[in-house]
């Protein structure tokens, strides 16, 4: 269908949209295709079906899943319909996009706990009320074999050779398993299944996402079209940002912690911050970082601090992270409420601090505990620690993990 014949009006309306959609993105696949569906469903007071699927597996999500996810909202602002989509079943296979070796496998459980929290946490930025949250594991779990067949027919293996991950994988003879390809199969089928007009998703799965246009085609739909966005490199201003490399901020993270997290990115990454996770709505900020001469990097840093503690918690919430910010660590005051904890030694009478930390959350992993050590970012009553192997007897004692945690711990034998 061609917009030719359409009012000045319903034109107007098909270009602020499809501007919208452009906002922030990398590419914008199939928007020819789109501009006439687009234009037909405003036309008949019919909403898009907009999907975006995350695999549940980790229990957390952070900022860098909310590029999508604030773009998923602008689409249900426009009136579209925006499909969250749980992958259970593609969680069991394992992503393999941006991976030099196969994922371990998870077992249901684990996937089921964790798919327990996004809903929770996508509503921070989504009115999950008026979307469709889906679970693919709904249609998957009754395909049978011969289903799986059949799709597999679809795509030959030079082609999922070409890929990139797979490709260099190939190259450097680190193994490929067999299941690994089957995961832009299913991720692909979930957009026959969901019969989507558009798919959302960060720039290391356009593989994926283009992949289930074709597989679409071949099923007899109209091929989806794919809006990707940039990836957003993690605190310490290098990889991507993940909770396995300890460089993220999480949405489920405390005022505190956002506030604190924010302050402590690179000046580097400012602009990339403030641009990604803007999503078209600081403008202000934006200008204030291309021209540096319009505000210093610390009160930018601030004022993005706050926007994204308010947009998570909520402005209240932001005030108080800026005041602890302001009292424990510009001041070095130590906060007026410190959680506290009690901790059994057993039999042995001791507990080294690299299990005290992780008994206690204060850090994702022990390799981060090692380094923040080595970086004399560790202290037990004021004092800081120097080894890691560091163990303690019962006892009570004020521990401080980096600028921001504390924790007061009593050890009993």
């Amino acid at each position: 269908m061609s917009t030719d014949s359409a009012s000045p009006e319903l034109e107007a309306r098909v270009e602020e949209q499809l501007a919208a959609m452009r906002e922030g993105s990398v590419d914008f696949y199939g928007e020819a295709e789109l501009r006439p569906r687009l234009a037909a469903a405003l036309r008949e007071g019919r909403p898009l079906r907009v999907k975006l699927g995350m695999d549940p597996s980790s229990p957390d999500l952070h900022l860098g899943h909310t590029v999508v996810l604030m773009k998923l909202r602008c689409f249900q602002d426009l009136g579209h319909t925006p499909i969250f989509l749980i992958g259970d079943f593609t969680a069991r296979i394992g992503d393999p996009s941006g991976r030099s070796k196969t994922r371990p496998a998870l077992d249901e459980e684990e996937i089921e706990a964790n798919a327990e929290t996004y809903v929770q946490q996508v509503s921070k930025i989504l009115d999950v009320d008026r979307a469709e949250v889906r679970f693919n594991s709904e249609w998957m779990s009754r395909m049978t074999p011969a289903d799986f067949v059949r799709l597999c027919s679809h795509y030959t293996v030079a082609r999922l050779l070409e890929r990139d991950d797979f490709a260099k994988r190939y190259a450097a003879e680190t193994p490929i398993f067999a299941h690994e390809f089957l995961y832009p199969f299913v991720q692909a089928y979930d957009s026959v299944a969901l019969r989507a007009d558009i798919e959302l998703g960060g720039s290391d799965q356009t593989f994926n996402l283009l992949m289930a246009r074709e597989i679409q085609r071949d099923y007899g739909q109209p091929a989806q079209a794919v809006i990707t966005h940039p990836l957003l490199v993690g605190t310490d201003g290098r990889d991507k940002m993940s909770k396995s490399l300890g460089n993220c901020i999480g949405i489920s993270d405390s005022p505190e912690n956002v506030y604190g997290k924010v302050m402590s990115i690179p000046d580097s990454l400012l602009t990339d911050y403030v641009e990604t996770l803007g999503a078209g709505e600081w403008p202000d900020l934006c200008a204030d970082c291309r021209e540096p001469e319009r505000g210093d990097p610390m009160a930018i840093k601030k004022e993005l601090a706050l926007r994204l503690v308010t947009r998570l918690h909520g402005a209240e919430a932001a005030r108080l992270g800026e005041e602890h910010f302001s009292k424990v660590v510009q001041r070095r005051d130590i906060p007026d409420e410190v959680p506290e904890h009690t901790l059994s030694l057993g039999d042995s009478g001791e507990m080294g601090l690299l299990e005290i930390v992780e008994k206690l959350e204060l850090t994702p992993t022990r390799a981060e505990t090692r380094r923040l050590v080595k970086q004399r970012a560790i202290a037990i009553d004021g004092e800081r620690i120097e080894d890691p192997t560091l163990g303690l007897q019962a006892g009570t004692f004020l521990l401080r993990v980096g600028k921001r945690r504390f924790a007061r711990v009593t050890l009993i034998g």
